[in-house]
């Protein structure tokens, strides 16, 4: 490695081209950064008591491997965003100074000096490649040539952005460019002999250089291969992910992508988003493919995803409209447990019916626990795991019978708890209440209204200075009746005539052109016969519409009978044991369990305790300890990969290849009070392990 303080033009000047490589991520300043870099050159430009300003490093491979000519082509590990940004300033430049006179500096100079290789042809004329998603646009741009239908729209900001910096400037050209003159970069020249490109563009990215866990990743993929493999790897299949996601969709969803995809390889796992690339590469290592089947793999699955960002790519009428909905309601967290589905479904494990369902009943899920009021905090981990429980050769019935046995605070409310609660509910301020009103409405309707040219209508009317009409139709508890039905579903409809209807009385909303009895809307057929607006004909239609929304959000199906057949898990029967059922909870022991018991119930109000035959399991969404009372000691199952654990005494044993009760590779003992704060000092990180939020 060679490295050096260089000036920027300087570098940028001479016969020589700069390669992004292919792993490399698109081009992803914005005006944001663009805005600094001018204004770091307007402050220099006419200071002169500031020799220079720095502005980062370039680092790129220099072999011959990538000389075929005069013109070395050298491979830019880190600083393609530098080096494009100033490309684009003196791009902006070269196309201002064709009209402009008296300066130093023309516009064949700028061109021929940093942005082409003038005695060269073809493929080495330009100085900057660009990875194949921004090429195209930056060529245009360069040799002032119309720009492409699939343009990259951060370079044609940045372009615009700096035209314009320059064309309302208080400098002239000759100080803009002695301002980019100054700027001073680190040239940091790799041998590939003796340096490793990858250790080095992980060190560089590790000092807080912004990529993102999925540029790592592609990096991670195709930097080590030859540039043949590298080309047919990334032209196959990881170019089409780019390009199906678009640019800033890319950037900004790939890494949830990853993270996803890794939560379905790794049992349910999920890794916060900081930590994608650090799992993908243990994942690469013990996934037993060859890199190239790992990337056909990360594509078909990446395939998929694209449908539950980009519902419109569906060609299914059925599944578009619940994909949309599954969106619309912000349901990320089941994104890897649908993505294991839709997975199944090419596989032909399950058929399109099933599929169908399978959406319905999730989206229910997430809705019905909305309404109920029901904490979302635990769902990701519950999609995450939920197939673990599934029995894949009774698909449907192992999937409807996985939500319904999910309990406590992870349940899936039945049709008498979500009824109550949609009945009572303030759906007004309620966050998915156009989702809402949007479902009542089109529900079966083969010609669906578009009700965002409607707006929510209260029956009665918000105004707490009820009118003596409306006063008297309410009764004497008149305030009390608005107080309590104000915004509940039963007093809300749609309309196009809001400010027409306004306060009016019940009768005159009815009646009136405009009005509930000819509007075309389904939620104000009932209204055309009722004669009066009270609590109890609030109330009642707010349960008349209740019973239609359980046919929308569905209650799983299954008969008991069935049901039971699920139940039985790892061996163990249905019979409810208690702790009286262990033998050894006796005298001490049973103080020393006492002890331990109550600190691992306070951990969190979450966990739960749950003897089983064999031992007495503490949980969340899953074990994460068991504790197997014996004669003279407590025995601990951690749920915990024996790697992960802080175990500074050493007391603990990995029995990840050895056949033991409870669940979990980590077994401890011990026999004495004083060791309880250590035991729980241990039971706590296999805990966090599992309840780590995202």
């Amino acid at each position: 490695m060679e490295a050096k303080q260089s000036n920027m033009l300087a570098f940028m000047r001479g016969p020589r081209q700069y390669v992004i490589p292919i792993y490399q991520r698109s081009y992803s300043w914005s005006t944001i950064q663009c805005q600094q870099l001018w204004d770091d050159i307007v402050r220099v430009a006419t200071n002169e008591n500031v020799p220079a300003h720095f502005i980062g490093s370039v680092v790129y491979i220099n072999d011959g491997i990538y000389q075929v000519s005069a013109v070395p082509r050298l491979l830019v590990i880190d600083g393609q965003q530098r080096l494009t940004t100033v490309s684009l300033l003196l791009t902006a430049l070269s196309e201002w100074l064709k009209n402009a006179t008296g300066s130093a500096v023309t516009h064949t100079q700028v061109k021929n000096y940093y942005l082409i290789n003038n005695d060269e042809v073809g493929e080495l004329r330009h100085k900057l490649i660009l990875t194949r998603g921004d090429q195209e646009t930056f060529f245009s741009l360069v040799d002032d040539f119309p720009t492409p239908k699939d343009l990259s729209p951060r370079l044609m900001e940045n372009f615009t952005f700096f035209k314009k910096c320059i064309s309302e400037s208080k400098l002239s050209s000759d100080d803009i460019y002695r301002g980019l003159s100054k700027l001073v970069i680190v040239d940091v020249s790799l041998d590939r002999n003796y340096d490793n490109p990858q250790l080095i563009f992980e060190s560089l990215n590790s000092t807080g250089l912004d990529l993102s866990q999925s540029d790592l990743i592609r990096n991670y993929v195709l930097m080590g291969l030859q540039p043949e493999h590298q080309n047919r790897l990334y032209n196959r299949y990881w170019y089409p992910i780019e390009a199906q996601f678009g640019q800033e969709e890319y950037a900004r969803q790939f890494d949830f992508f990853m993270r996803d995809y890794l939560t379905v390889k790794n049992d349910g796992q999920i890794p916060t988003l900081r930590d994608v690339y650090k799992m993908f590469k243990n994942y690469t290592r013990t996934s037993g493919l060859s890199i190239d089947e790992l990337v056909a793999d990360v594509h078909a699955q990446a395939m998929i995803y694209l449908h539950f960002l980009f519902p419109d790519n569906e060609n299914d009428t059925q599944i578009r409209t619940l994909l949309d909905d599954i969106k619309t309601l912000k349901m990320d967290v089941a994104y890897p447990f649908l993505l294991e589905v839709f997975l199944d479904f090419e596989k032909g494990l399950l058929n399109r019916e099933a599929i169908v369902e399978i959406l319905k009943i999730v989206e229910s899920y997430v809705f019905r626990r909305a309404i109920v009021g029901i904490p979302t905090n635990s769902m990701n981990k519950t999609f995450a795991t939920l197939s673990r429980s599934l029995d894949k050769s009774r698909y449907l019935d192992s999937v409807r019978a996985a939500f319904l046995l999910l309990d406590s605070y992870r349940r899936f409310p039945d049709d008498d708890e979500f009824l109550l609660e949609l009945v009572q509910k303030d759906v007004y301020n309620f966050r998915s209440r156009t989702y809402l009103l949007k479902k009542l409405e089109n529900y079966n309707r083969k010609e669906p209204v578009n009700i965002t040219e409607y707006t929510i209508e209260h029956i009665m009317p918000q105004n707490p200075l009820l009118s003596p009409e409306w006063r008297q139709m309410l009764g004497e508890n008149w305030k009390e009746v608005q107080t309590r039905y104000l915004h509940t579903l039963g007093n809300l409809t749609l309309t196009g005539y809001n400010s027409e209807l306004s306060d009016r009385s019940f009768i005159e909303k009815r009646n009136m052109q405009g009005g509930f009895a000819d509007s075309p809307i389904r939620l104000n057929q009932r209204l055309r016969n009722i004669e009066f607006w009270n609590g109890e004909t609030i109330e009642a239609r707010a349960w008349e519409i209740a019973n239609f929304a359980k046919e929308i959000w569905i209650y799983p199906a299954l008969p008991k009978e069935v049901l039971d057949t699920f139940r039985l898990t790892d061996g163990e029967s249905t019979d409810e044991y208690t702790l009286e059922h262990f033998e050894y909870l006796n005298g001490y022991s049973f103080e020393l369990f006492e002890l331990l018991r109550k600190q691992i119930l306070n951990l969190d109000p979450s966990v739960r305790e749950e003897p089983k035959k064999l031992y007495i399991a503490y949980k969340t969404t899953t074990n994460f300890v068991d504790i197997i009372p014996q004669k003279s000691k407590l025995l601990l199952v951690l749920n915990i990969p024996f790697d992960a654990l802080n175990d500074p005494n050493n007391i603990c044993r990995n029995i990840a290849k050895l056949g033991r009760w409870g669940n979990g590779e980590v077994e401890m003992s011990f026999s004495s009070a004083n060791q309880v704060d250590y035991a729980i000092f241990l039971i706590k990180q296999s805990f966090d392990f599992h309840d780590d939020d995202l």
